[in-house]
């Protein structure tokens, strides 16, 4: 809490009436201290790190990256309290009944916005240690869950078919239509670098910058860059740019053993 004794708030959607929404009702809490907002994975975590909230209203469904990156990328000494506010993600739902984590699903109404503050509030003052081993519980149980594809359908010429995810080197965007590189091969179709990498297994592939998505068996050496970025060389020896912003959303695979 801050010397005043108000709860630390951090508000994190990526569509302006969302925030606006959370904004305006926690604005009548006398013991609220909103100390930003944020529309993206990025930009929370920066928030996160800068003002050390007690509370995130976290939205799970984010372009690039979610609410769950969000959670991974954080220290667990720095970690808030969350509540997850979700449209449609039946397996998050799921997850957060079975391991008991507080969630706002879209659209919400005022009565279930203060029920979950009020369990936020209560729910503070309980070991943060606690709650961190709670998160990983969550995170890994979701990541049991959640199915991603095997194979990806592809057009040829007259003809479809399916690839195989582990067969894709690494898959770059160009404005609205994708190039998967298969080795030799390359496929076109249409289709955006999130809903790709929403699709494939974060265990497999990872998105290393705006436009590229890496299996990370196909990575042959990682060298570091300027400014906490790293240069990719693939099997094939293709070279690509691992940027400081995505190297931060997925820190676990930076880990030493």
């Amino acid at each position: 809490m801050s010397p005043a004794g108000k709860l630390r708030v951090l508000v994190v959607d990526d569509e302006a009436p969302a925030r606006r929404k959370i904004l305006r009702l926690l604005k009548q809490e006398p013991d609220i201290q909103v100390v930003a907002e944020a529309d993206g994975a990025e930009a929370a975590i920066a928030a996160i790190e800068k003002y050390k909230p007690d509370l995130v209203f976290l939205d799970v469904q984010m372009p690039g990256t979610d609410g769950f990156g969000v959670v991974q990328a954080i220290p667990s000494k720095d970690m808030p309290r969350f509540v997850f506010v979700t449209a449609h993600d039946h397996y998050a739902l799921k997850a957060f009944e079975v391991r008991a984590f507080d969630y706002l699903l879209k659209p919400f109404n005022e009565e279930r916005f203060r029920a979950a503050l009020t369990r936020a509030r209560e729910e503070h003052a309980q070991s943060r240690d606690g709650f961190s081993s709670q998160l990983q519980e969550l995170l890994a149980q979701l990541q049991k869950e959640r199915s991603f594809s095997e194979r990806i359908l592809v057009q040829e010429n007259e003809r479809a078919h399916f690839v195989a995810a582990r067969e894709i080197s690494w898959v770059e965007a160009d404005g609205n239509y994708l190039k998967l590189h298969c080795g030799p091969k390359s496929y076109t179709l249409r289709a955006t670098l999130d809903s790709m990498k929403d699709v494939l297994d974060p265990k497999m592939f990872v998105r290393i910058n705006r436009s590229s998505l890496v299996r990370l068996d196909a990575i042959r050496e990682m060298l570091p860059w300027f400014h906490g970025e790293y240069k990719v060389v693939l099997q094939d020896s293709t070279e690509l740019r691992w940027s400081r912003r995505y190297v931060k959303l997925r820190p676990e695979l930076l880990k030493r053993v």
